[in-house]
C-alpha cells in the first residue's frame, strides 16, 4: 500500500503502555503530525499525560482476547504497530500458554476482516530467521533468555511463527531487537543475526525511529531485520 500525500493516516498502536510503545508513539506524532493514533491499550491510565491530551489520539481499553473489541479499533486503519512483548521484570512469570502469540492472532483476525494489510511488529532474536547465520553473543544470549524465561521465550518464538502464517494475507515486518536501552540515538543498523555488523544492544528511541520511518519505506516487507545501534 502506497500512501497518498492527501491521505490522513490512521495507526492502530498496541503495546503503547511500555516504554518502547510511549516512543513508538512519540516518533509518530514527531515524524507525522498530521496522522490519527488509536492506542489499544489494557491500562490508560499508564498512557502519558502528553499522549492522552494530544488531539489526534484516541484511546480505546481492551483486551487481546476481545476480538469485538479489537475490530472496533481497527476501522479505518491503515497500519498497525506493535511493540507487544513479554515484560522483562515479569519474564521467568510469564504465562505459559502463548497469550501474546494468540493475541495477535485474534489481531490478525481483525485486520483481515477489516481488509488492514500492515503489520509492523516487535520481536526478539530468538525468532529465528533463515538469513542467521551463527554467532556467540546470540547464542548466549538467547540461551539466558530460553533457560531463565522459558514460558516468554515460547511466547516469542510462538509470535514468530503466528505473524509468518500470514504471510499470504499480510505485509508484515518482524522488527527484532536485542538488549534495549534508553539512549537517546535513533541512530539503527538493520541487518541479520551473525552478519558481522548487528550488535546486542539498541536504544528504544532507534526502534520507534526505525519503525516509523519503515511504514513508508516498505523496504522489509515480509522479513524480519535484527536492528541495533551502531
Amino acid at each position: 500500500m502506497q500512501f497518498d500525500c492527501h491521505h490522513i493516516m490512521r495507526f492502530l498502536i498496541l503495546g503503547g503502555t511500555g516504554p518502547v510503545g510511549i516512543e513508538v508513539i512519540r516518533r509518530a506524532l514527531q515524524v507525522h503530525p498530521t496522522c490519527s493514533i488509536v492506542l489499544y491499550v489494557r491500562s490508560p491510565d499508564k498512557v502519558p499525560s502528553d499522549v492522552t491530551k494530544h488531539p489526534s489520539v484516541t484511546i480505546i481499553h481492551g483486551e487481546l482476547s476481545d476480538r469485538e473489541g479489537l475490530a472496533r479499533a481497527m476501522e479505518g486503519v491503515d497500519v498497525v504497530v506493535s511493540s507487544l512483548g513479554p515484560s522483562v521484570c515479569k519474564g521467568p512469570f510469564h504465562p505459559a500458554d502463548t497469550p501474546l502469540a494468540k493475541g495477535y492472532a485474534n489481531v490478525m483476525d481483525a485486520m483481515e476482516a477489516k481488509g488492514v494489510r500492515r503489520l509492523i511488529c516487535l520481536g526478539t532474536a530468538s525468532i529465528v530467521d533463515p538469513w542467521d547465520k551463527s554467532n556467540l553473543a546470540f547464542s548466549v544470549l538467547i540461551k539466558g533468555v530460553s533457560t531463565l524465561a522459558r514460558n516468554a521465550y515460547n511466547d516469542v518464538v510462538a509470535i514468530g511463527e503466528t505473524v509468518r502464517k500470514r504471510s499470504a494475507n499480510l505485509e508484515w515486518t518482524i522488527v527484532r531487537v536485542p538488549v534495549l536501552t534508553d539512549k537517546e540515538t535513533t541512530d539503527v543498523f538493520a541487518g541479520f543475526v551473525g552478519d558481522g555488523k548487528t550488535n546486542t544492544f539498541l536504544s528504544r528511541k532507534g526502534f520507534a525511529a526505525f519503525v516509523i520511518d519503515e511504514i513508508g519505506n516498505r523496504r522489509w516487507i515480509r522479513k524480519a531485520p535484527l536492528i541495533c545501534t551502531p
